[in-house]
């Protein structure tokens, strides 16, 4: 059960990956971006490694602030 969970988010995190660089809109792209870090922990947590998931959750959180913050000064 846990081989078919873990193969369905790899393929979504592939098909999100593919979405992130194709994307021409900067917001749209870090909000697939946050969803694809979503889903990285999810395949953590089933991986049974919690605190690898905690520590790229922080990593995650903080990227994606970065990226919004430097869009809205770019875009000024």
């Amino acid at each position: 059960m846990l081989g078919t969970i873990l193969d369905v988010v790899f393929v979504a995190m592939v098909v999100l990956a593919v979405a992130v660089v194709e994307e021409k809109d900067l917001v749209s792209a870090v909000v697939k971006y946050a969803l694809l870090s979503l889903l990285f922990v999810l395949a953590l947590f089933e991986l049974k490694a919690p605190d690898v998931a905690l520590s790229a959750i922080v990593v995650g959180a903080v990227v994606i602030g970065v990226f919004l913050f430097t869009i809205k000064g770019v875009t000024r």
